[in-house]
């Protein structure tokens, strides 16, 4: 799995107009699954999500986590985080995983992050989202379960 991780002020998602998913401060995901992925990597992303340590202590240190300072996490799903651009100019998603088993893991990484206790509102599986978001910092961290397996 591929994750794009910010830290956000405020994140919302339409689909056809209509506000579906919307939080305040906490982080933004878009999750990537990939053809190989399985469940332990679904269960690793959340709780590397969960404890990520990208929030301001009193200090203005980076040692708080989303759970740490009651934020919430907006999940959207992205396969395009596994188009491979190397050859030519359209980018080729053979990585990403078929719709119905990447469906099964982004939803296993929800429920893992919300029984860590997080609040976790989720974009529309496999829509046309428009996703907006105020990145505070800017904060961006990269995650992908395939380099720890």
């Amino acid at each position: 799995m591929r994750a794009v991780v910010q830290r956000v002020s405020e994140a919302s998602v339409r689909v056809d107009g209509r506000a579906v998913a919307r939080i305040g401060p906490g982080l933004a995901v878009l999750l990537g699954v990939g053809a190989d992925d399985e469940e332990a990597d679904a269960q690793y992303m959340a709780g590397k999500m969960a404890g990520l340590r990208v929030f301001s202590d009193a200090e203005g240190q980076m040692n708080l986590s989303v759970r740490d300072c009651g934020g919430s996490v907006l999940l959207v799903s992205q396969f395009t985080l596994y188009g491979d651009c190397r050859k030519g100019r359209r980018p080729s998603f053979t990585g990403a995983a078929e719709p119905s088993r990447a469906e099964a893991l982004y939803e296993l990484t929800a429920r893992t992050l919300e029984e860590q206790g997080l609040p976790v509102r989720r974009g529309v599986f496999g829509a046309h989202m428009e996703v907006a978001l105020v990145n505070d910092g800017p904060v961006t961290v990269l995650l992908d379960s395939g380099k720890v397996f």
